[in-house]
């Protein structure tokens, strides 16, 4: 009965769909997603998304403006991207970007402490003011006059509606996954275990 248990709770609800099982409408918003990712829809969000293709272009186009044309930095951004990820104790979004956090800049120590679920120490004035801006935002489901005021002083007001997209954002493409069970990429290990309940 364990074996079992674990297999169901390993188990990919919505796996790739192959290409001669895909209705029309999924096709077209696969050749769509390649002619403006410039790479193949393959895996988890967006292989499990498909089941609406509708959804998977104006996902895609909020995932390439994250990438491309975020008000914020790039290290601001991979760093609300991981606050999501830690929330939802999405491995997936964090394997894809804790690597890419460290690259744009964010200390191996800060993306740690997210991962541990605890306030990172010696944080930069503008790192501080995104993770206590998107945690409070996850967990409160608000954000207070004092930190919205130091977010709007050193981000903008496009700043602070960037954060709280990319917390919508990753809430989003978390939740799909979490339902779904999307596995991680072969050889990858979980980096997040589950908050306790």
């Amino acid at each position: 009965m364990a074996l079992l248990a674990i297999t169901l709770k390993a188990q990919d609800r919505l796996p790739p769909i192959p290409l001669a099982s895909m209705t029309d409408a999924q096709k077209k918003a696969v050749q769509e997603y390649k002619d403006l990712r410039k790479a193949d829809l393959t895996g988890p969000p967006w292989s499990a998304m498909l089941r609406v293709p509708d959804l998977i272009i104006p996902s895609l186009e909020l995932r390439l403006h994250n990438l491309n044309n975020s008000a914020l930095s790039r290290k601001l951004t991979e760093l609300a991207i991981l606050v999501a990820a830690r929330q939802w104790t999405n491995n997936f979004e964090w394997n894809a970007h804790s690597a890419l956090a460290v690259t744009a800049g964010l200390s191996p120590q800060i993306v740690a402490a997210v991962a541990d679920g605890r306030r990172p120490e010696k944080m930069a004035e503008d790192e501080e003011i995104v993770y206590d801006f998107c945690t409070e935002l996850l967990h409160n489901q608000s954000v207070s006059d004092p930190t919205y005021a130091r977010a709007v002083a050193k981000l903008g007001e496009a700043g602070v509606v960037e954060a709280a997209s990319l917390e919508g954002y990753y809430t989003y493409l978390s939740m799909i996954m979490n339902a779904a069970r999307s596995p991680l990429p072969a050889g990858a290990k979980p980096a997040l275990t589950p908050f306790p309940k």
